[in-house]
């Protein structure tokens, strides 16, 4: 008996399956606790999504020892006409009450300020506010800082404008963002599963399966991230663990209608519920394992990249494909035994019934690509490859703190109202650290760099100035600190500051974060791109045991992807308004739609394999296509609609991804999958299948009364 046959007569034997289900019972009384304690071990501030090695990591550490790590939040006030009587009064009353604060980590004895604008007749003040990223509660709790100082600062304005930005407003914003995203996410994915099962199923019955199999996957996930989280270093954040959510819904939920779809097949020819889902397991699960093998490794190759953030989910991805991997073959077949035939109601597959899809939709539509194969793969490839010109427009450069909302919070409209009156920099400034002795040197230097603010050079009230022989200074910018001109004002600066001699000056701050995570995510691009695409040609060839199958799956992945990226820029561009992408946009939608994209290639393609060693690869494409069509489809339109639901959350990154994502799984599903791999392998014939013992010119295997496998079952 095979391994995969050994396998399913453990998970659904008569005995046995209970066994399963008990351990699975057992196991999710344990992890649910554990799970729901993922999002406390979320590691959100800068230096955790950081390369190590970074200069602004370093002065993020350095920067420690002469600060508490602390988001300053500007309370900025604002009147049009100049600040009257009334208003300073005020502004100087809301500074008094603030420097006595002291909750939610609000450092109110080092709040600076307040700094009228510099006019005759002043227009605006500002009030920069330490809060303590520790005694916050962390970078999820500064939210509760910002609402006490928005609650001592705006009240009975008079018309007087009063906003909150800066880092801290800025934080408290995104947090607020993020706020509940793992519920939002589950009910948004749940609730898409239901619809999708619904519409495939037409049973009632039937949904709840896949459902308590795919929350049971999510669960274990969560909780086995949260031990390693918390004993085994790994970086989890708001972003991975989001991520983990549609992956394991979308995936898992993909796997078990490629299973149900095998195993009403079966059913179809064998009256024993027990021996027809062996049987299923036994053909349909060297494909779900291939499929789940080549998204979790190519999730591990992320841990290559420089950005933490980025290598910190690839194993985060990994164990929840894996996880939904054990859960659909084990849990979820044990459920199927275990309920019987009836769960299938209304549309309950009899013993000898013919098998729907053999005269279905697909199969009509493989007879119509199968007339002139060649004509049609060239077509569609013309398509695509004109759809990717949009790419010529892709500007994935980095987003503002402006353009990373897709509304318009109150750090953004204050942010906006700040450079009006003040150096747009002043609420993020440089921060650079040296040997003291060559403090003067160092704020020499610093001080003549294009972009700095003359005379804004020093050591901030609060800081300790020096210690252990090094210096502390901060500068303000005369762009605004998300801008390419700050950031090239942080490239001058260290030119000049590591031009000093001795000084082993190193510059961080906001700015420099995000020019180091852009440069970062730009390696890691070229990186890991070529990277997952080896990967993902070597299980292939493994799996099909031939190599031009496998390069031609690629090419087609990789023209899917280019069109996919193509019209998503130009729906952002001309539809949705954004005005450009994050750097990391690239790889992450690369890497979802060539790894989860290439699963339907490998359903279809290890299907026509199947049915090509009994009648040829000819009439093993249609049948194959006729077979999986179905389900293929309902797969794609599960894992789109649940990466779609990113775009719940008011952030422009998720945005664009849940979009692209979505758009290029359907693109795959209904023209790559079923047209293009359909076309070309029609067109090749046997040749597909060099170097295997199927590239054989001119033979056709005799079709078989009995596949070789048939009686799998009865001698187990």
């Amino acid at each position: 008996m095979s391994g995969t046959g050994r396998w399913a007569h453990l998970v659904c034997g008569r005995r046995s399956k209970w066994i399963v289900l008990a351990l699975w019972l057992v196991l999710l009384v344990v992890v649910s606790p554990l799970a729901q304690k993922l999002t406390s071990e979320q590691k959100n501030d800068s230096s955790t999504w950081l390369p190590s090695t970074a200069e602004s990591t370093q002065v993020i550490n350095l920067q420690k020892g002469f600060l508490p790590d602390s988001a300053p939040a500007v309370v900025l006030y604002a009147r049009a006409g100049g600040l009257t009587d009334a208003d300073r009064s005020k502004i100087s009353k809301d500074a008094a009450d603030i420097r006595a604060m002291t909750r939610h980590g609000i450092v109110g004895t080092r709040a600076q300020g307040p700094v009228l604008e510099k006019a005759a007749a002043p227009r605006a003040a500002q009030l920069i506010v330490p809060i303590s990223v520790d005694a916050s509660g962390g970078w999820n709790g500064i939210a509760d800082a910002v609402k006490d100082l928005r609650a001592t600062a705006d009240t009975n304005t008079g018309g007087l404008e009063v906003h909150i930005t800066g880092p801290g407003g800025v934080a408290s914003d995104s947090s607020e963002a993020f706020k509940g995203l793992d519920g939002t996410l589950l009910f948004a994915a749940l609730s898409v599963v239901i619809v999708i099962l619904l519409l495939t199923y037409r049973s009632v019955s039937l949904l709840f399966l896949p459902i308590i199999s795919v929350v049971g996957a999510l669960f274990t996930a969560q909780a086995v991230i949260y031990l390693l989280a918390r004993h085994a270093g790994l970086v989890v954040n708001a972003q991975s663990a989001g991520i983990l959510t549609v992956l394991v819904f979308g995936a898992g939920t993909d796997y078990a209608l490629l299973l149900v779809a095998r195993y009403r097949e079966e059913l179809r020819r064998h009256e024993d519920r027990h021996e027809a889902m062996q049987l299923a397991l036994h053909r349909a699960g060297p494909a779900v394992l291939a499929s789940a093998s080549t998204v979790a490794v190519s999730m591990l190759c992320l841990m290559a990249a420089d950005m933490n953030s980025t290598s910190g989910l690839g194993p985060v991805a990994a164990i929840g494909i894996v996880i939904a991997l054990l859960a659909m073959l084990t849990l979820f077949p044990a459920l199927l035994v275990i309920v019987g035939r009836w769960v299938f109601w209304p549309a309950v597959p009899h013993t000898g019934s013919e098998e729907p899809t053999r005269n279905g939709l697909w199969a009509r539509v493989g007879r119509r690509i199968a007339r002139r194969p060649r004509t049609v793969w060239v077509t569609t490839a013309v398509v695509l490859a004109a759809l990717s010109l949009g790419l010529l427009g892709l500007n994935a450069k980095g987003l503002t703190t402006a353009q990373s909302f897709t509304g318009k919070p109150d750090s953004v409209v204050g942010q906006q109202v700040e450079a009006r009156y003040f150096p747009a920099g002043s609420g993020q400034p440089l921060v650079v650290i040296a040997n003291a002795g060559a403090a003067d040197q160092v704020r020499a230097a610093l001080g003549t760099v294009q972009g700095v603010a003359p005379g804004s050079v020093t050591s901030p009230p609060g800081a300790t100035a020096v210690k252990n022989g090094r210096v502390y200074l901060e500068a303000t910018a005369t762009a605004a600190g998300d801008s390419q001109a700050a950031r090239e004002t942080v490239d001058r600066a260290r030119v000049a500051v590591h031009a000093v001699p001795g000084a082993d000056a190193k510059v961080g701050g906001g700015t420099a974060v995000m020019l180091d995570a852009n440069r970062a995510t730009s390696r890691d691009n070229k990186l890991l791109i070529p990277m997952i695409l080896a990967v993902v040609l070597l299980i292939l060839s493994l799996l099909l045991r031939a190599l031009v199958a496998p390069l031609v799956l690629i090419a087609t992945v990789v023209l899917s992807f280019g069109a996919a990226l193509g019209v998503s820029t130009l729906a952002f561009r001309h539809i949705f308004g954004f005005e450009g992408e994050d750097t990391s946009f690239p790889l992450f939608v690369f890497v979802f739609l060539v790894a989860l994209g290439i699963d339907y290639n490998i359903f279809l393609m290890t299907r026509i394999r199947e049915e090509t060693t009994h009648s040829g690869t000819r009439e093993g494409t249609l049948t194959g296509l006729a077979a999986t069509g179905g389900v293929i489809t309902s797969a794609g339109l599960v894992l789109a609609g649940t990466f779609a639901t990113l775009a719940t959350l008011p952030l422009v990154g998720f945005a664009e991804m849940g979009f692209a994502v979505a758009f290029g799984v359907l693109l795959d599903t209904f023209i790559v999958r079923s047209i293009l791999v359909s076309a070309i392998t029609l067109d090749l014939d046997h040749r597909v299948w060099w170097p295997s013992r199927l590239d054989a010119p001119g033979t056709t295997p005799p079709a078989a009364a009995r596949r070789p496998d048939d009686d799998l079952a009865r001698r187990s």
